[in-house]
């Protein structure tokens, strides 16, 4: 008598789960919608001047009174014009004045801030109000004393009384923001570094200065963009014309009855080019140099 094995039957096919329904897409609120729109109102208008500066640039002199929005042929000479005409000397003053007011400033306004920030002194207070009353003062109201001072001196007409000039304007708003930020930074993280074997100094640069590089970067582009739009301060001092920055040469395309549109505006739009690179690049460690000090 032979025993016959039934095959296991075969387990019960389970039942495709229905597919989720379709999430209905929400609308943006009224709300949402208006302070969208509000936003890209206030960015054209902004924006705007940038565009006809652009387009003016590129039209021929032949062009420059025609109702048309776009020119109909580009005249690129006008950007050529600039770098054939001497401008780029100026340009690279202006470079020189920007990046070294901005120089000074960091090391000069870098270890107030820090000394200040960390100690407790008599005056303290008083020091941190005096230098924040200097930003009352304008260049344009002292520029009969810092004439006279820098002819005595032997540097008017030369890039280190522009450097000196914007360094000095700008070193409250520098210290002020270091301030702030080394502030914020709590103390116990430098004394970890003094425990690990660092000084004062090795603790500042190692601990430190990298925790406090937005403060420092936001010192750095609200600096060089001061110093590199600076005009009645640079006009007053500087005569030669190859010692002029750019913001000053440009001028010289506005005469005494016709201004020659198409040369100022190429000259604005490069002059505009190498600050905004420079902000695009470090922007967000710019707004968080701007909050520091607020949230501790």
């Amino acid at each position: 008598m032979t025993l016959t094995e039934s095959a296991p039957a075969a387990p019960a096919r389970r039942p495709a789960a229905a597919p989720a329904p379709a999430r209905a897409r929400r609308l943006p609120s009224v709300k949402t919608v208006i302070v969208a729109a509000s936003a890209y109102l206030v960015a054209f208008v902004f924006l705007f001047p940038y565009l006809v500066m652009i387009l003016t640039a590129l039209r021929p002199q032949e062009e420059l009174r025609e109702a048309t929005f776009l020119p109909t042929t580009f005249a690129w000479s006008n950007f050529t014009n600039f770098w054939t005409g001497g401008l780029a000397q100026n340009l690279g003053v202006t470079l020189q004045v920007a990046a070294g007011s901005t120089v000074l400033v960091l090391l000069v306004a870098l270890p107030a801030a820090y000394y200040t920030a960390r100690h407790e002194f008599r005056g303290r207070t008083a020091f941190l109000v005096l230098v924040l009353i200097t930003q009352m003062f304008q260049p344009t109201a002292m520029l009969v004393g810092i004439y006279r001072e820098f002819f005595q001196f032997g540097l008017v007409d030369t890039v280190w009384s522009l450097i000196l000039v914007n360094g000095g304007f700008n070193l409250a708003f520098a210290v002020w923001i270091l301030n702030a930020y080394f502030s914020s930074i709590p103390r116990e993280l430098e004394e970890a570094a003094f425990i690990d074997g660092n000084g004062r100094f090795g603790a500042l640069f190692r601990v430190t200065l990298p925790l406090a590089m937005p403060g420092v970067v936001t010192a750095l582009i609200f600096t060089f963009i001061a110093a590199w739009n600076e005009f009645v301060v640079a006009l007053t001092l500087t005569t030669t014309p190859s010692n002029q920055p750019l913001t000053v040469a440009l001028n010289s395309f506005i005469g005494q009855y016709q201004v020659d549109w198409q040369n100022l505006f190429a000259g604005s739009v490069i002059a505009t080019i190498p600050v905004i690179i420079l902000f695009a690049l470090i922007e967000r460690k710019v707004v968080g140099g701007l909050t520091a000090g607020s949230i501790k």
